[in-house]
């Protein structure tokens, strides 16, 4: 359906903050923060850091974008940066506000859209991060890369790792699997009505949201058009959450069932260098 922005996103936010309390319960998310060795984003780091000076985010400034309750965030921080989180849902951001004292780590915590971050945020960037499930809120990538752009400095590198384009546009119901949605993005979002949350048992009381679809040309093109070079593309068979219940668990997340594994990919990740 045709919405604008400012009303989608607003019903997307009211979405996210009844998410925020259920998932800092569903992440144990308190175990996490009073853990000082815990880390959700080795995994990313030991790519990322394939493109940095010194291997290393430690001593840089890293702005993780549309970063929801900031388990991630605080990730980064825990290893070594110097870390901004941003998001539009106050509810997550009181939620990582407090995650943060317990862990005992200095984050600067700011409420804005991925879209207007640019003009919510003062200085540049070393780093900026963008963890999984995040691209889909997002209505224009257009401006989306523009941001990004702007926020870097000469030399500056942005990360991104999210599910898979294909993916998405399959029905995730259960076998076959068949195309149901959207590949290619045509202005128009995809509403949904549903009250559970993609971790935990609980519900929302703000049930409808909307999504865009975004091919992976699109999201490419968009960064390069906005004056990005491509240093990375990797595809890969394995999400940090259960996107269909034939997906079975593993020790590096959950994967397709073997007879799907080489068929279909779940996720892709990118790093892109500002000149």
């Amino acid at each position: 359906m045709r919405i604008a922005w400012s009303a989608a996103r607003e019903a997307n936010r009211l979405n996210w903050d009844d998410r925020a309390p259920l998932h800092e319960e569903a992440y144990d998310a308190h175990r996490f923060a009073a853990d000082p060795d815990a880390s959700h984003v080795d995994h990313d780091l030991a790519v990322l850091g394939q493109h940095l000076p010194g291997g290393t985010i430690a001593g840089l400034d890293v702005l993780h974008l549309q970063c929801h309750i900031g388990t991630d965030t605080i990730s980064l921080a825990r290893r070594g940066a110097r870390v901004t989180g941003i998001d539009f849902s106050p509810a997550s951001l009181e939620v990582a506000a407090r995650l943060a004292r317990e862990a005992s780590v200095e984050v600067t915590w700011v409420e804005s859209d991925a879209l207007a971050a640019r003009s919510a945020l003062r200085g540049d960037f070393d780093v900026v991060f963008t963890s999984v499930g995040a691209l889909v809120w997002l209505s224009d990538l257009e401006l989306w890369a523009e941001q990004i752009a702007a926020l870097l400095r000469p030399g500056g590198v942005f990360y991104v790792r999210d599910g898979h384009p294909m993916l998405y546009a399959l029905d995730e119901s259960g076998e076959p699997l068949t195309v149901r949605n959207r590949y290619f993005a045509n202005g128009a979002a995809q509403m949904w009505d549903d009250a559970g949350t993609y971790v935990g048992d609980g519900t929302t009381e703000h049930t409808r949201t909307y999504e865009w679809p975004h091919s992976l040309s699109e999201i490419i093109g968009s960064l390069l058009r906005a004056g990005l070079r491509l240093e990375r593309f990797d595809e890969g068979q394995t999400l940090p959450w259960r996107w269909s219940p034939i997906m079975v668990p593993t020790d590096e997340g959950w994967v397709l069932p073997d007879h799907l594994r080489d068929k279909v990919p779940c996720e892709f990740t990118l790093v892109a260098v500002k000149p």
